[in-house]
């Protein structure tokens, strides 16, 4: 009928997220932050694609030239970008001195927000800002 307003529901948001090295990529999130390898494209190699999951969290990677002809609007854009990636966890504390181990560029310690939250941020290998956020009780 004309004029009838359809139900529409957003179901969840997975980024794909332009890198320059994907198999790089994949290895740092798994190394310092504790992503599971999920899949990629091709199945071994350089890989063009790769999707990877910690918990609820799933991120996709893929390299800039292969998203450049997926996207041409892309083609010629830079990994990087001028966003943050707000994941909430459930034990702050406890992943900040996981951090502070690794290789990991910690850009904001581990602070008290005024609403009420206790977050760290990190810059990734890709120039891409993660921002870890535990609500206080």
């Amino acid at each position: 009928m004309m004029g009838e307003k359809k139900d529409i529901t957003l179901k969840s948001l997975i980024p794909n997220v332009m890198v320059e090295n994907v198999n790089q990529t994949v290895d740092y999130y798994r190394d310092n932050l504790g992503f599971e390898f999920v899949q990629s494209v091709p199945e071994n190699g350089q890989f063009d694609w790769a999707m990877m999951q910690h918990g609820d969290v799933v991120l996709m990677f893929q390299s800039q030239e292969s998203l450049g002809k997926d996207v041409p609007a892309l083609k010629g854009h830079r990994p990087g970008g001028s966003l943050t990636f707000y994941i909430r966890v459930n034990d702050i504390g406890g992943l900040y001195e996981e951090l502070k181990k690794k290789e990991v560029e910690i850009v904001v310690e581990l602070n008290k927000t005024f609403y009420g939250a206790t977050e760290l941020t990190i810059r990734d290998l890709n120039g891409y800002y993660l921002m870890f956020s535990e609500m206080d009780d």
